[in-house]
């Protein structure tokens, strides 16, 4: 087992054996103590750098030279780098800051982001985070109401249809009476005559078989009434003729549902000046200008720059394509503007979104991951000019 790992290991100098050293060589990782430092420090063939045991890890050993350790910063290549760095065709030109200022610098910021962190932005999150069971809770209560409406819609027209069903009904029964009652005076007076035709019949048969001369002579016939048949009932019995079913105008009757509308809104808080100036160190101007990297574009001219990072920037030339370039990559994308006429100005909002103007459509348009995501129309107004403050709003110059 590694005695290192063990809970009676003590810490002990490289060199002498001595407990608890309280120095160390960031660059040989070796412990030290105190007496041992100048021993160790006797080592001319290799580069040295002693620090408290507690800061051991602080020093950043050179890519290029493995021997040296980074004590000087590049500002135009925004990298540590060795004293032997300095005189590489690299660096040549370039201007040197002591590492030292350049981490307390940067710890500011960091402490500043740091504070930002845990008293703006992690309880502006956790805020959110609460709201959500909340806007769950409305959802659940919104839905529950709807749906009780819903099926209280649903029981008015089961009523009406009902209704619609019992009168049907009635007016069919209604019907079936007129008619069996035309057939019952039809049948009784068929009936009537039937009995006078048999008494006829019976009364000829009687008069045939009689020599009674009066009994003949006084006899009147009655066929010619008889030959007017009744009436013969023309009916047309009632049908029931349904409808088609229009589910759309079944749905029209019934009611709907409005649509479901989920949008994104880009938001963000804003803090006095003394609690945002943290974004990144400062760096002295330089009293000679120098060009850190050239970009070949395939505009005649170009028009316009807007940076969207320290190495990304948006470029406007004689053309309706919109490009971004990376320093170091070159063109990332190119974007061509809604109308196809040249953007007459470009800029970058706090949130990375491009915004361009159109003189001749007389717009102002907000482009997003590639997509025209806004297009605002000025009414009688040229706009030309445009920039984004730091809060997000957007400022237009306008003829």
């Amino acid at each position: 087992m590694d005695p290192r790992c063990t809970a009676q290991y003590v810490l002990r100098c490289d060199l002498c054996e001595t407990p608890v050293p309280p120095m160390y060589c960031d660059i040989c990782l070796i412990h030290l103590c105190k007496a041992c430092v100048g021993e160790h420090l006797s080592e001319f063939a290799k580069e040295h750098k002693i620090v408290p045991f507690k800061k051991r890890g602080s020093s950043t050993k050179c890519p290029n030279h493995s021997s040296k350790i980074c004590e000087l910063y590049c500002e135009q290549c925004d990298i540590p780098i060795c004293v032997q760095c300095t005189s590489s065709t690299q660096h040549q030109g370039h201007t040197f800051v002591c590492i030292v200022n350049i981490l307390e610098k940067q710890r500011s910021v960091l402490q500043k982001d740091l504070q930002e962190l845990e008293k703006f932005i992690y309880p502006k999150y956790q805020e959110i985070a609460l709201s959500i069971p909340v806007q769950k809770g409305t959802l659940n209560t919104s839905s529950q109401t709807i749906a009780s409406d819903i099926s209280k819609r649903g029981e008015e027209m089961h009523r009406q249809i009902d209704v619609i069903i019992k009168n049907l009904k009635s007016d069919l029964d209604e019907m079936d009476s007129k008619y069996l009652a035309a057939l019952n005076k039809q049948e009784e007076k068929i009936k009537d005559m039937l009995s006078d035709i048999t008494q006829t019949i019976a009364d000829l048969k009687k008069i045939l078989n009689s020599d009674d001369v009066g009994l003949v002579s006084a006899y009147k016939s009655r066929n010619a009434e008889f030959r007017r048949l009744p009436p013969k009932l023309k009916v047309t019995l009632p049908s029931f003729s349904p409808k088609k079913i229009d589910k759309q105008q079944i749905s029209a009757h019934f009611g709907s549902l409005s649509e479901l509308s989920i949008k994104t809104k880009e938001q963000n808080y804003t803090m006095d000046s003394s609690s945002t100036e943290h974004s990144t160190p400062e760096r002295s101007l330089i009293d000679v200008p120098q060009i850190i990297t050239e970009i070949k574009t395939d505009y005649k001219y170009a028009g316009t720059v807007s940076c969207l990072s320290d190495y990304d920037i948006w470029i406007r030339g004689n053309s309706n394509i919109l490009k971004l370039y990376n320093l170091q990559r070159g063109l990332l994308k190119s974007i061509q503007t809604k109308s196809g006429h040249c953007a007459d100005d470009i800029a970058v909002t706090g949130n990375g979104d491009l915004v361009y103007t159109d003189e001749r459509n007389r717009t102002v348009n907000i482009v997003k991951n590639k997509e025209i995501e806004k297009v605002i129309t000025l009414q009688g107004w040229k706009p030309l000019g445009v920039c984004s403050t730091s809060c997000g709003d957007i400022l237009v110059a306008t003829v």
